[in-house]
């Protein structure tokens, strides 16, 4: 290519990933403007978006979740669209590293999923149970999302009722939540009805039924992230030879 070729394609790409980036920003200020909403005023963020209330983000802190990646976006968003815009080889650098550990981390953590579902699970119950015993009963917002979701996927607790135990709730009202049982606590009781099955199998198992809807998207991510990296280390490149 002759060099004003060059100069017009370095340039393309360059307003390219300005664009791109400052969607990414936009986004990310956007989630983290909900996860503050949610944290704030939950109970409203449930009213309207009640229907989302079985989906795996239920199983966590919504809140906090959309305030980490929120923000994760926004760093990301900015040092790529600042950094192509003033064509500044740090920025690039930075958001290139980012990325990479973000990349990184995506595969660890589906090779994690897909090879060590029992240490997966474990990991997760460490983080979760602590906070059903601390919290539900305590934080109406939590409450709610958690009644909601075993309401709707019909389960109780993360792995069983026994992560009730010890728990506020159950030193309270010596009894588990009503949604533990397929009936109402004392009708269940007098008919000897089980307790529910914990959220996290049933949640494990929409999983693997969407396995292929999931794996796509995880596929689409990981190939924006590619490009990501490699158009921010072509501009890098390129502004040796400015």
């Amino acid at each position: 290519l002759s060099p004003g070729a060059k100069m017009g394609c370095f340039t393309f790409i360059k307003v390219m990933m300005i664009l791109f980036n400052l969607a990414i920003f936009l986004g990310g200020g956007a989630l983290l403007g909900v996860g503050i909403w949610v944290k704030v005023d939950g109970e409203s963020f449930l009213n309207i978006f009640g229907a989302l209330s079985s989906s795996v983000l239920q199983v966590v802190n919504v809140a906090y979740l959309l305030i980490v990646i929120g923000a994760i976006l926004v760093v990301i968003g900015f040092l790529g669209c600042y950094g192509a815009q003033k064509e500044s080889k740090c920025l690039l650098m930075m958001f290139f590293s980012v990325v990479l550990i973000i990349f990184i981390v995506e595969v660890a953590a589906a090779v994690v999923a897909l090879v060590f579902t029992g240490l997966a699970e474990t990991l997760l119950t460490g983080l979760v149970t602590p906070l059903l015993k601390e919290n539900y009963g305590v934080d109406p917002a939590f409450t709610e999302i958690w009644n909601v979701t075993m309401t709707e996927v019909r389960c109780c607790g993360l792995n069983n009722y026994t992560d009730f135990d010890d728990s506020y709730f159950y030193k309270k009202y010596h009894s588990y939540p009503r949604q533990c049982f397929g009936l109402s606590p004392p009708l269940a009781i007098l008919t000897h009805v089980c307790l529910l099955q914990g959220c996290f199998p049933q949640i494990l198992e929409e999983i693997r039924t969407n396995a292929g809807v999931a794996g796509g998207v995880a596929a689409g991510i990981a190939a924006l992230e590619i490009a990501a990296m490699a158009v921010s280390m072509y501009l890098y490149c390129r502004l040796d030879k400015k």
